[in-house]
């Protein structure tokens, strides 16, 4: 056993000495017990530390519009910003381990917090299953699964489909977000989900009507209570 790990370790050795592993942010050589960014990078994240403050930009995005226990974001996301590229990369460039890596750094903050300990389960939010087959995967998942390996919350992947196919939102006013958005979710084995709190994660929050529109559905089944959590929060 240890002599195949030693040649396992040595192998990845070599890969990495022809094939070194690069830093997301600055393309530097990763060294082992770096991921995705190295460290220089990795405190260049603009983290939100939102996570114990209940009046915090997230949570007031979603005041008035849904009820809530808790909302927070891991970090900030601004136009060619570190976070708005890693998210680029994973949604576009088939770079899955950013995701899960993010949800574990994300994971690794929300420990910090009392709250956490009372979600029952992981709600990731759905893609339409035409764009999750084009794109190869739901980037929502991936987060989800990231959390999972520090929290050990389970992860419902399928708790929440996609009703409908949706146009895409970038370029609606948050009106026509909203509207767009509109009974888009429906909730499965709701007799499973009844009295359990459940955490809602996406990768940005922008107007919040894709999260609403998931709280919406979710909130529908008798006694369940709702958290929301984004990797990044958009800022102008």
């Amino acid at each position: 056993m240890l002599a195949a790990k030693a040649i396992s370790n040595a192998f990845s050795g070599l890969v990495h000495l022809f094939y070194p592993r690069l830093c997301e942010g600055c393309s530097k050589p990763l060294v082992a017990s770096e991921q995705v960014l190295c460290i220089s990078c990795n405190l260049e994240l603009p983290k939100t530390k939102y996570h114990n403050t209940a009046d915090n930009d997230t949570a007031l995005r979603f005041a008035g519009r849904v009820p809530f226990l808790h909302a927070t974001s891991f970090a900030y996301f601004t136009n060619e910003g570190l976070l708005q590229h890693l998210l680029h990369r994973l949604k576009y460039k088939d770079n899955k381990e950013i995701g899960t890596w993010l949800g574990s750094q994300f994971a690794y903050d929300l420990q910090q917090t009392d709250w956490i300990k009372t979600v029952d389960a992981i709600i990731p939010v759905p893609l339409h299953p035409k764009k999750e087959a084009h794109r190869g995967y739901n980037q929502s998942n991936l987060l989800a699964d990231g959390m999972n390996d520090v929290l050990s919350i389970p992860v419902l992947p399928k708790a929440l489909v996609r009703s409908r196919f949706t146009e895409s939102q970038t370029k609606k006013s948050r009106a026509e977000r909203v509207q767009n958005m509109q009974d888009a979710f429906i909730a499965k084995d709701k007799e499973a989900l009844k009295d359990k709190h459940l955490l809602i994660i996406d990768d940005v929050l922008t107007t919040g009507a894709t999260l609403e529109s998931c709280a919406v559905a979710l909130l529908k089944i008798p006694g369940v209570t709702i958290s929301i959590a984004t990797i990044g929060i958009a800022m102008d």
